[in-house]
């Protein structure tokens, strides 16, 4: 922690430590084990068969599938742990006796946004690992180090997607019950109906639906995926896949990920500069 100035690693200590001992982080973990190693046990197991005849051989397959488990149950979670984040301090009116402390508001942003991160980023790292722990001992196999550090990036950035537009929207809200329908609204959409949209705008340009193997609605949704954080998550996952291609060059995929990173995070400091109490 060298690295982080003592005044921020103060302040996402505090939280970080404060959610893991609060009820939401005691409730969330069953769901957390349930979701990601218990994913990876049912997709490391040799006779497991997924829909269209797909047998998991390898270990980077394996995690690439349980990775449904953290955009479930992990991005979920890091909604539930952050969607407060500032909404409850202006709600309990000790947010203008924080701001008002001598450290810079953006050291402020800082420490708020890493430590809502670390608070779920470090369980679900924890339980990745573990994951991959049983791939590669159910599947006798092993994965490279590149891999390796690719999917655990790529679980980190979802993650720090999540938390930053909770964070975010926490900071329009002056309400808790606003924050979190905007943060389970934005899971819901790009969770569960984004597939929705990719069709609406497959059929509204004339690309075939349904088709097995077709190569346009393939490249469509791999570009449209560059627009929901979930999407790009899985396109950092499929660098990792030898037979996977969408279309979408690595280096799109990477940039992608700058973007959903950066813009967040300066949207929530420049959101923290601003806010009145």
């Amino acid at each position: 922690m060298m690295l982080i100035p003592a005044e921020i690693y103060s302040i996402a200590r505090r939280i970080c430590v404060a959610k893991w001992k609060s009820n939401r982080m005691i409730i969330m973990l069953p769901i957390l084990i349930l979701f990601i190693p218990g994913m990876a046990w049912g997709f490391s197991d040799p006779d497991v068969m997924l829909p269209g005849g797909i047998t998991p051989d390898n270990v980077p397959e394996v995690l690439f599938y349980t990775s449904l488990g953290v955009v479930f149950a992990g991005t979920m979670c890091g909604v539930l742990l952050s969607f407060d984040g500032i909404s409850r301090d202006r709600f309990n009116g000790v947010l203008e006796v924080k701001l008002s402390q001598p450290m810079p508001r953006s050291s402020q942003s800082i420490g708020i946004a890493l430590g809502y991160w670390a608070a779920i980023l470090i369980p679900v790292w924890t339980l990745w690992l573990i994951s991959t722990i049983i791939a590669t001992y159910r599947l006798d196999a092993s994965i490279e180090i590149i891999d390796l550090i690719i999917s655990f990036t790529g679980v980190a950035l979802v993650l720090l997607w999540y938390v930053l537009f909770s964070l975010i929207a926490s900071t329009y809200s002056k309400d808790q019950g606003t924050s979190i329908a905007f943060g389970v609204g934005m899971w819901f959409l790009f969770t569960f109906l984004w597939a929705l949209v990719t069709s609406m705008v497959a059929f509204a340009s004339g690309v075939e639906i349904g088709e097995v193997n077709n190569t346009e609605m393939i490249k469509l949704e791999g570009y449209l995926d560059l627009l929901s954080p979930n999407g790009v998550f899985h396109h950092l996952l499929e660098t990792t896949l030898d037979d996977v291609d969408r279309g979408v060059p690595r280096l799109i995929s990477w940039l992608s990920a700058l973007i959903w990173t950066c813009i967040p995070w300066y949207w929530f400091k420049f959101r923290l500069s601003q806010i009145k109490p």
